[in-house]
């Protein structure tokens, strides 16, 4: 019985040394420990169950106690005076205390966030009002390319002076005015630069549907389609020019689709010139970096989006018009000012199967833009000086048929200035066709046909075409079509890490087809008569961050030979 009296006094001893730890995490384990050897002692019959039933129904009653008693006992110590020479030190259990904590946390943390909530409003902290209004109606962005350009060349010896920089001699005034290299457009020897395009955007919110643009952008102010800017200035800085400058106004119905959208000032391209949602586009007509001065409004109407959805990644399913007017040259002394009129139908539908077919076709007519002889006197170009000067173009690449405007000197029989010799009024036709087959790849097709029927063959051989190295009366014959295929495979927008892309293209541009000041600047180097494929890709190495390589080979369609090869590695950033 001694044994017995003692392992009882053991587990008594155990209970009391629970109920005096007070600390939760101790508790639950003493607890288990002892209902362990309680039973333990049941099995080698030192305790019968009855004694055991007692002993556990007064643990459970000490290993658990609740914090108001834990206090009352505290209370009654406290209260109870000290025997003298007695010192006494309060003992919170653990779990009190973490209690007590929480308790303070959630009190503190209404107090502290008050606080700052009311001094983070009295002092506009990350909020709307911490700067002022007009500042959040306005959106920066830009982008940034680096390019290196590898141009190789192949002529005929015919060609060098055959094909004249007539841009150049017009600027200088007449043939025998300007220096004889700068008078070539064929280049001789192979070259290579390094080129950059910077460009940044200042969009403004006016009101609800009226926003403001103002786009500034690197480039040379003589050349409206090119923002490139080649490296080896490091003597003087580039030059920054305001691009665009424009007015946008968005009528929207009650669901959100904007019907009629206005715009006013130096505009981007108005016109659908094919490509996908995110691919480029064609360039046959209208180079990339082209900005329109003028007007344009474009009208729509919605059948609602494939799946009959309305989230802002379904392909929308409408029909659109556009117009367009744009002076191309103003002056106050003549009253035949040079304009763009044009007009444009289009379709852009999605399919259910994420497919999308995108068309338009379009009519751009160009007016008094063909040059004015001048038939007074001799021919001089001094005896009528406005009227030659207006009938210059502004701009001029390579390919359109020219005549003189007007005699340099009595001494010297050839132009002193030089002219379009043909009318320009241009059908063109779009065509692209995304194929989601491949999901997330994307197959696009993309065909592109143009058309000049404003060239009359009779009426611009009577304006003598100057077309070679004699200066002699040319007979020109009917030159006056373009088209170009495309096609594209990958990710439609690269925009991140791994995206990539692929395209190749063929395009045929004779020389009075399109008007060349305008078209592409990078196919044969600018403007028309001539053909050639294109193919390159383009890679994302960050998200905003990607490369892009391109290898352009290409020749003349009529006259003696001139053909260039270009190599183009970009790097380009968006932000």
């Amino acid at each position: 019985m001694d044994n017995k009296k003692q392992l009882v006094a053991l587990a008594l001893c155990s209970l009391v040394g629970v109920a005096q730890a007070g600390e939760k995490e101790e508790l639950l384990k003493l607890r288990e420990t002892t209902t362990t050897l309680i039973k333990e002692l049941v099995k080698q019959g030192v305790l019968t169950e009855k004694v055991a039933i007692e002993m556990l129904n007064k643990a459970e009653g000490a290993v658990v106690p609740d914090a108001s008693a834990q206090a009352q006992a505290a209370k009654n110590v406290a209260d109870t005076p000290p025997e003298p020479g007695e010192v006494r030190v309060p003992y919170v259990p653990e779990f009190v205390k973490d209690e007590i904590r929480q308790q303070v946390r959630q009190e503190l943390r209404e107090d502290v966030v008050g606080d700052v909530m009311q001094k983070a409003k009295s002092e506009k902290w990350g909020t709307p009002d911490a700067l002022p209004d007009w500042i959040n109606r306005f959106k920066i962005s830009g982008d940034m390319r680096l390019r290196s350009q590898n141009e190789f060349f192949s002529f005929d010896p015919d060609s060098i002076e055959y094909y004249k920089n007539y841009q150049a001699i017009n600027a200088a005034g007449g043939l025998s005015r300007v220096q004889p290299e700068a008078a070539k457009y064929v280049n001789t020897l192979d070259r290579q630069r390094f080129r950059t395009r910077t460009r940044l955007a200042i969009d403004a919110k006016v009101t609800e549907n009226l926003a403001a643009g103002v786009r500034l952008a690197t480039g040379n102010f003589n050349d409206p389609v090119s923002t490139n800017q080649s490296l080896g200035n490091t003597g003087s800085q580039y030059q920054f020019n305001l691009d665009r400058a424009f007015l946008k106004y968005d009528a929207v119905d009650s669901d959100g689709f904007k019907w009629l959208t206005l715009t006013g000032g130096r505009i981007a391209n108005p016109w659908y010139v094919g490509g996908g949602e995110f691919t480029a586009g064609s360039e046959l007509v209208w180079d990339t970096d082209l900005s329109f001065e003028g007007f344009a409004a474009t009208a729509r109407h919605s059948f609602g989006s494939a799946m009959g959805l309305t989230n802002k990644h379904d392909k929308s399913r409408e029909i659109y018009v556009t117009a367009g007017a744009f002076p191309l040259q103003e002056t106050a002394l003549s009253s035949s000012a040079k304009w763009l009129l044009g007009g444009q139908v289009g379709l852009d539908w999605g399919f259910d199967n994420q497919n999308a077919l995108r068309a338009g076709i379009a009519y751009y007519d160009y007016r008094n833009i063909k040059a004015q002889q001048n038939l007074n006197g001799t021919g001089l170009c001094n005896q009528n000086p406005a009227k030659n000067s207006f009938s210059v173009p502004q701009f001029m690449q390579f390919g359109n048929t020219v005549t003189g405007i007007c005699q340099e000197n009595e001494n010297v029989k050839s132009p002193g200035l030089y002219g379009l010799a043909s009318d320009y009024e241009i059908i063109n036709v779009n065509f692209s066709y995304d194929w989601a087959k491949f999901a997330p790849y994307h197959l696009i097709f993309g065909a592109d046909f143009a058309k000049n029927i404003g060239f009359n063959k009779q009426a611009v051989n009577n304006l003598n075409p100057v077309n070679n190295r004699t200066g002699a009366s040319n007979n020109v014959e009917d030159k006056t079509n373009a088209w170009q295929i495309r096609l594209d495979f990958g990710w439609p927008k690269v925009d991140r890490a791994g995206h990539w892309n692929v395209f190749a293209l063929y395009k045929y541009v004779e020389q009075d087809a399109v008007l060349d000041a305008f078209s592409d600047s990078d196919f044969h180097l600018g403007g028309t008569n001539a053909k050639g494929w294109v193919i390159g890709g383009n890679y994302g190495l960050m998200k905003n961050l990607w490369f892009t390589g391109r290898w352009l080979s290409t020749d003349v369609v009529s006259g003696p030979r001139y053909g260039n090869d270009v190599l183009q590695l970009d790097l380009n950033a968006r932000f």
